[in-house]
């Protein structure tokens, strides 16, 4: 038994320390040879030009042979393993994101996905009632606009929806936040989202959690798609509540995302429903999610660790140049409309466009679908949006700058084609 203990309790597994051998945290995002490097260590289908990386992220090579180590591992030894070592191993895994988050272990709890995370802390938020409202907008996931309307109406508060201003500038989307603030008194909750899913969107968070505490309304943020995609510290951004993926930016198996409450603010949501509310069982005691996968939270650390040797700034630098890249060659075409300002402040790696004249979802995935078959590249259609549904692209470290000169090339072939008056 003791060789499978290392492997559960090594947070770095020695392939994943051979594939890191080399990876220069400082080297330049265009730097093709290094960047070829790192994307080798990911196994990419050859059937299409794989654009559509936000929907979850693929492990890396290594960290998908520890992840079936550890598979292997956790079906062998299953209870033996899980009722006399596994929780020590889970907390060292605790123990990792709390330092790669720069908080405390007791502010965060595993969940199997951000969704997971955002629902707890929407439904069980206890600070709103009969007399207050909740403020979300167009461009947050679809789910959480629902868990909020929801919570609001079992809770007899009301709801209040903005449109988030298209093209979108900095000072924009300050002044629509602080026009919704100033025109709903009665706020006491905004649900944030950090990068949107649907535009790519990176709003200015700090400022607007800022400006929020100030008139007394908490911020729950959705953070699904910016840990690993940009580089931060989670104290950087403001907020008390969060919701994380752990499965797309950084890496880690499917069913791996995390909860937030900061110290001291844990009385504002309330016990799951299936905890005993006379415990005190912590940040634990706000979301229950009975049997997870195992094998794929004790992988977390060693999807940390192979970030950690490509480094934050780097992998940030190389997602932007990427998404730099094709915007560049696209934009200022009068058949193609970038949803995405350039500004650094407000965008990652994903960036949606539209087709001009092309609004309704049935044009947009229509768009998508002869991206895929006249082009070999695979995008997604994203509805929601205000002012007419768009195509969403979302490189990753397993791309080259050749794939996105592909998708450059071939929205200058299509839009013409497609653009309607």
């Amino acid at each position: 038994m003791t060789g499978a203990v290392a492997i559960a309790a090594a947070p770095l597994a020695s392939n994943i320390a051979e594939a890191a051998d080399g990876f220069d945290p400082a080297a330049a995002a265009d730097n093709e040879a290094y960047w070829a490097q790192v994307a080798a260590q990911y196994d990419v289908t050859d059937a299409v030009i794989q654009l559509e990386n936000g929907n979850w992220g693929m492990m890396a090579r290594p960290v998908l042979e520890h992840y079936q180590q550890l598979v292997a591992r956790v079906n062998r030894d299953t209870s033996f393993y899980a009722r006399r070592g596994m929780g020590r191993d889970l907390m060292a895994a605790q123990h990792s994101l709390a330092a790669e988050l720069g908080v405390d272990t007791t502010e965060i709890v595993f969940t199997r996905n951000a969704t997971e995370a955002l629902k707890a802390l929407i439904g069980s938020y206890n600070h709103i009632g009969p007399g207050s409202a909740v403020l979300y907008a167009d461009l947050d996931y679809d789910s959480m606009q629902v868990s909020l309307v929801n919570a609001a109406r079992l809770r007899g508060a009301r709801a209040v929806k903005i449109d988030l201003p298209e093209p979108a500038t900095h000072d924009a989307v300050l002044a629509a936040y602080e026009a919704a603030f100033s025109a709903h008194p009665d706020l006491k909750l905004v649900l944030l989202t950090h990068i949107s899913h649907r535009t790519g969107l990176m709003l200015p968070v700090r400022a607007i959690a800022d400006m929020a505490r100030a008139r007394g309304i908490d911020t729950i943020l959705d953070a699904a798609h910016s840990l690993g995609q940009v580089d931060y510290r989670l104290q950087d951004l403001g907020a008390d509540f969060v919701g994380f993926n752990l499965h797309k930016w950084i890496g880690a198996p499917l069913g791996v995302g995390a909860m937030y409450i900061r110290n001291g603010r844990l009385g504002a949501i309330d016990t799951d429903i299936a905890e005993d509310v006379s415990g005190n069982g912590g940040i634990r005691s706000r979301v229950h999610t009975g049997t997870v996968d195992m094998a794929a939270l004790l992988s977390l650390p060693a999807a940390l660790d192979f970030q950690a040797a490509i480094g934050g700034g780097a992998r940030e630098g190389r997602l932007r140049a990427l998404r730099n890249r094709w915007v560049s060659q696209v934009r200022g075409h009068p058949d193609i409309a970038v949803l995405t300002p350039d500004d650094p402040r407000m965008h990652g790696a994903i960036t949606s466009f539209r087709v001009r004249g092309c609004l309704s979802d049935a044009d947009n995935r229509g768009v998508a679908q002869a991206l895929l078959d006249q082009h070999g590249i695979f995008t997604v259609q994203r509805g929601g949006v205000a002012r007419g549904s768009c195509v969403r692209v979302t490189p990753a470290l397993c791309n080259t700058m050749a794939d996105v000169d592909a998708l450059a090339k071939a929205l200058l072939e299509l839009a013409p084609a497609m653009a309607k008056a």
